[in-house]
């Protein structure tokens, strides 16, 4: 444990924002099984809804560092690829 108070007070800022940005990366991987899982059950509309909400959630983890803009393309082209197969 540190001993110097500045020390102290970066250990608990770190974990503070640890725990931030694992409940961020934890809502998108969710928003993107909605995703996935509409997909699955055939259901374009729900599946273009998640997806909205999961295309935004990726494009605020980059603007915040969390993730790589690739990452989030990635997702995106991932996600809209399986949606435009059920619609197809």
């Amino acid at each position: 444990m540190p001993q110097i108070q500045s020390q102290k007070k970066r250990v608990k800022t770190n974990n503070k924002r640890n725990l931030a940005v694992s409940a961020q990366k934890s809502a998108l991987r969710t928003s993107i099984k909605k995703v996935l899982a509409a997909v699955d059950a055939k259901d374009a509309a729900a599946a273009a809804a998640a997806y909205n909400e999961a295309s935004s959630k990726l494009d605020k983890a980059v603007a915040k560092g969390i993730h790589h803009k690739n990452y989030a393309t990635r997702q995106k082209s991932r996600l809209a690829k399986a949606i435009n197969a059920i619609a197809a």
